[in-house]
């Protein structure tokens, strides 16, 4: 049984870990970076010196930049010293405008911009400006975590340094989640306390019908919405769960200025965790309370493995995403403990090994996928049928086979991760 102090902890942590997002986390992450140095710098810098992980890089070169109608990392830089302003966190770019588009631009121009890899760092997720004007210089260092600053210094003057472990600050005793604990929590706790996750279905479900209207990306959800829902797939259950899930991806990694609720610092995360568990909730009439509690047990489960996995890894977000939305799933269909546990063995059977290839808009096949086997997955296991311990990386123990899944993706994928990075940085190495 969940105590009422834990149960508050857990709550903080999906509070910290759900949060609304504009465009895709990494490169917002960078322009947040870009505000906070510019910020200390007191005035518009006239040169910006951005160093990144392997890991940020990848996620950050091909997708559209929200209210830009551009792609990459240097509009996003621009805009963050231009316009950003770091209070609004993964919101920073918000008061973008066209005027601040044509400035950003000629900032770019000018060669204002440079950007580099990181060298002899093990943190995935590290993004360092520099921003100079005349003399003076400030630097800001993000790491671990999109909107955790761990360094600001202006001049030589250091104003905040958690960079090493003696500056770190000591946390509580650790918050310790199992599956069990996840499932839990989503069906005990007091449904006022968790109703707060229902912004996550209105804010992703409007970014994908906002999609429906226009064209982002590849258009993957505009078109399942369109003939060949009727032609091919049929109006059903499963052709609405696909087409939200995609449809919001789309308008996200195209660039579209709206929020999306992101989970783990992502939005995809965020939307694959969502809208499967709204759609089959809306389509087969269940009750909100039902709803919430569908939801935190997804969007937490995510969370959960998502904090041994790591931020960014090899492994694509989406595998992770739709684990928990099967999750809710299953409960939405009146599975109890067993039966999510037999969703997550379907899941890790099926979807590791899936690499990331960085943040674009094609995210959206892999986020249908993903949530195809959700669905599918959460069939099985309402029959009682799920991937066994003699295949495979599955262990009878649900805990183990979370295990096996991070250590594939947040080790064994390490070797994979720097070739998809060699690639593409290969073919775009005349862009930064």
């Amino acid at each position: 049984m969940i105590n009422e102090q834990e149960r508050k902890r857990i709550i903080a942590l999906i509070r910290q870990e759900v949060v609304p997002a504009i465009g895709c986390t990494e490169p917002v992450a960078v322009a947040l970076c870009v505000a906070k140095a510019t910020e200390t710098l007191g005035v518009r810098p006239e040169r910006i010196q951005v160093m990144l992980s392997a890991n940020v890089l990848k996620n950050a070169m091909g997708v559209g930049i929200p209210g830009t109608g551009m792609v990459g990392l240097p509009i996003a830089i621009a805009l963050g010293a231009l316009v950003g302003r770091s209070e609004y966190k993964l919101e920073v770019l918000k008061d973008c405008t066209q005027e601040t588009v044509e400035q950003g631009r000629l900032f770019i121009a000018e060669k204002r911009v440079s950007i580099s890899l990181k060298e002899n760092i093990s943190e995935k997720l590290y993004i360092e400006v520099n921003c100079k004007s005349g003399k003076q210089k400030a630097t800001a260092v993000i790491s671990g975590e999109h909107t955790t600053f761990v360094y600001i210094a202006s001049g030589n003057r250091v104003l905040l340094d958690k960079r090493s472990d003696v500056c770190k600050e000591r946390e509580e005793e650790p918050l310790e989640l199992t599956l069990h604990k996840v499932y839990d929590f989503a069906l005990t706790s007091p449904t006022d306390e968790i109703r707060f996750i229902l912004e996550s279905a209105r804010l992703n479900k409007a970014a994908a019908e906002i999609s429906f209207e226009r064209n982002y990306g590849h258009g993957l959800g505009k078109m399942l919405r369109g003939k060949y829902e009727h032609e091919i797939m049929g109006q059903n259950v499963f052709s609405r769960i696909l087409s939200y899930t995609s449809g919001a991806c789309d308008a996200r990694m195209a660039g579209a200025m709206i929020p999306v609720m992101s989970n783990s610092g992502s939005g995809n995360q965020g939307i694959s965790a969502t809208l499967p568990v709204v759609i089959y909730a809306e389509e087969t009439g269940k009750s909100e309370e039902e709803l919430v509690r569908a939801l935190i047990l997804s969007h937490l489960t995510v969370i959960y493995i998502k904090r041994e996995l790591g931020r960014l890894s090899a492994l694509c977000g989406c595998v992770v995403a739709a684990t928990g939305s099967s999750c809710g799933i299953t409960m939405l269909m009146g599975g109890k403990y067993r039966q999510v546990t037999y969703a997550v063995k379907n899941m890790i059977a099926n979807l590791t090994g899936m690499i990331c290839d960085g943040a674009k808009p094609s995210c959206a096949l892999k986020v249908t996928t993903g949530v195809s086997t959700a669905l599918l997955s959460a069939m099985m296991t309402m029959e009682n049928r799920y991937v066994t311990a003699v295949e495979g990386i599955i262990d009878e123990d649900v805990e183990r086979c979370i295990h096996n899944l991070t250590q594939i993706g947040a080790g064994g994928m390490n070797e994979t991760d720097k070739m998809v990075l060699e690639i593409m940085t290969g073919k775009n190495k005349n862009t930064y």
